[in-house]
């Protein structure tokens, strides 16, 4: 059996984390102490420095997900901070930088709202930046969605145009930024005219206004298709959606902001002629280490903008980022800082 690395200060017996004991409000989500986590063979024991909240974990809350989630339960699906404990055959090291995300995390067992969390060393990717925690702890969920569903999910290419439906979203402008690294055209949708700006600024090359129905909109610019598109509103403007695309083009779906999964009395004869449509539900390990450190690098150099709507600090501010996300007035990525030192000292990621 291989033998764990731990911390040289060795975690205490509890820690403060945010427990949902119930389906049900923002009132749902208490602030309790609980046991630190045992670290099980094969697993990494993870000392919490910020986590993203996420759309996902309003649904877990309010008891609208699927049945593997059960209560009480530790929501956060994603997180970012050091190794505190590992198998010493891992190749991680106690004080190491890593994120870890999906994977069942925060669903089918406890996740990120938490000082620690444990999760299979198969889904712990290390890093090393001195960028803040609240600009890394934005980045795992969003950026792994965004690049697989780019990469695995459409195989985008430079020289390809790609539209994203549901464009404001964290995973829309994270896409976006990827997709214009990569080379793409990018025409990205929203509801709101007065958000085509923030897209812009994103480097989408065409804010579109999405009234219900796109394609016109869009064959208006592009008249033959766009090669690739990525579905983020989900199946209730599917339909519209394939008639964007050029033949032999492909839509990947990867999210339903608008709430339906399914669509009635399906057919695949509504996929138009020649176009392929996909999804996309990957895990930590389609976001592989260099293409994080790569991103990494680009943030600190000033060449890809994160799209943080709001940073809090502390698990005393979970129920208002939850409340901030829910209500989807301000886009961006909203994330939680865990102080080590005191809630107003800027805390950077500095390598140990």
């Amino acid at each position: 059996m291989s033998q764990p690395t731990a911390a040289v200060d060795a975690a205490p017996a509890t820690m403060r984390a945010v427990v949902v004991t119930r389906p049900g409000g923002l009132d749902a989500l208490e602030i309790k102490d609980v046991p630190v986590p045992v670290r099980k063979p094969g697993w990494v024991r993870i000392r919490v420095k910020a986590f993203g909240v996420n759309e996902s974990e309003v649904t877990t809350r309010k008891g609208e997900s699927d049945a593997v989630v059960t209560y009480p339960r530790v929501p956060g699906i994603e997180g970012v901070g050091v190794v505190d404990e590992a198998d010493e055959d891992s190749e991680l090291r106690p004080g190491q930088q890593v994120a870890t995300m999906m994977g069942g995390m925060g669903r089918s067992y406890d996740g990120a709202y938490a000082q620690y969390v444990t999760v299979p060393a198969a889904q712990v990717i290390p890093f090393e930046t001195g960028l803040p925690w609240e600009v890394v702890g934005a980045l795992p969920e969003m950026f792994q969605t965004a690049y697989g569903s780019l990469t695995t999910g459409l195989d985008l290419k430079a020289g390809q145009t790609l539209l994203i439906r549901g464009g404001t979203s964290t995973v829309g402008l994270s896409a976006a930024t990827i997709a214009k690294d990569l080379g793409a055209t990018v025409l990205s949708t929203t509801r709101s005219p007065e958000r085509a700006g923030g897209l812009r600024t994103a480097g989408v090359d065409h804010p579109l206004v999405d009234s219900g129905t796109i394609a016109e909109q869009v064959r208006e610019l592009m008249p033959e298709g766009v090669d690739a598109v990525l579905e983020l509103v989900g199946c209730s403007v599917l339909a519209d959606t394939l008639r964007t695309v050029r033949r032999h083009g492909t839509v990947c779906f990867t999210g339903a902001l608008a709430g339906q999964w399914t669509i009635p009395d399906f057919t695949p004869f509504m996929i138009p002629n020649g176009v392929r449509l996909t999804s996309y539900g990957g895990q930590a390990a389609d976001l592989p280490a260099d293409v994080l450190a790569r991103q990494l690098q680009a943030i600190a150099a000033g060449s890809l903008e994160v799209p943080v709507a709001k940073v809090y600090h502390g698990l005393e501010q979970v129920r208002a980022a939850q409340a901030d996300v829910e209500s989807g007035t301000t886009p961006g990525k909203h994330v939680v800082v865990l102080p080590t030192i005191t809630p107003t000292t800027p805390q950077r990621a500095e390598p140990i």
